[in-house]
């Protein structure tokens, strides 16, 4: 099945891609793999979730951004690619939750970008993951996300 039919029966639509926030690119090819640099929870230039979990964000909010972040990287992967259906596998995650002293739940919020991965991509989905907390992320973000994918 098509990851992009996988998307619309899930009613989900990716955003316009995210612009960089400094001097680097979303995206690099490297052989057959595509590396995504961090991803935040943005929509339409705004950041959508920012604060800490554990203070000022819920771990359901959190999880919500982490969803966010992850819609915002696929969508820079389509904008490098063409389509999401180059893509054979998800390799890799990398996610850092800006967190409160005492905030241990990084992984549950992640589990936000890493339940998606699986609904919109099934086996091809299940990837390696680090999640940690941070003291502080840019522009006061809540979650960002980076992913590694394996290409066709």
């Amino acid at each position: 099945m098509s990851y992009e039919l996988k998307l619309q029966e899930l009613q989900l639509e990716l955003p316009a891609p995210p612009q960089p926030l400094a001097t680097y690119v979303p995206a690099v090819r490297a052989g057959d793999l595509l590396f995504l640099s961090g991803v935040l929870p943005m929509r339409d230039g705004q950041l959508v979730f920012s604060g800490k979990l554990g203070r000022d964000v819920t771990v359901e909010q959190g999880i919500e951004a982490a969803r966010l972040a992850l819609l915002n990287a696929l969508a820079i992967a389509k904008q490098e690619l063409g389509t999401l259906d180059r893509i054979v596998r998800v390799v890799k995650v990398v996610g850092h939750v800006a967190s409160a002293e005492g905030f241990v739940q990084q992984p549950q919020v992640l589990n936000g970008a890493s339940d998606l991965l699986v609904a919109i991509f099934g086996e091809a989905g299940r990837h390696a993951r680090v999640a940690v907390g941070a003291a502080e992320l840019p522009r006061g973000a809540a979650v960002e996300i980076e992913v590694i994918f394996s290409l066709s």
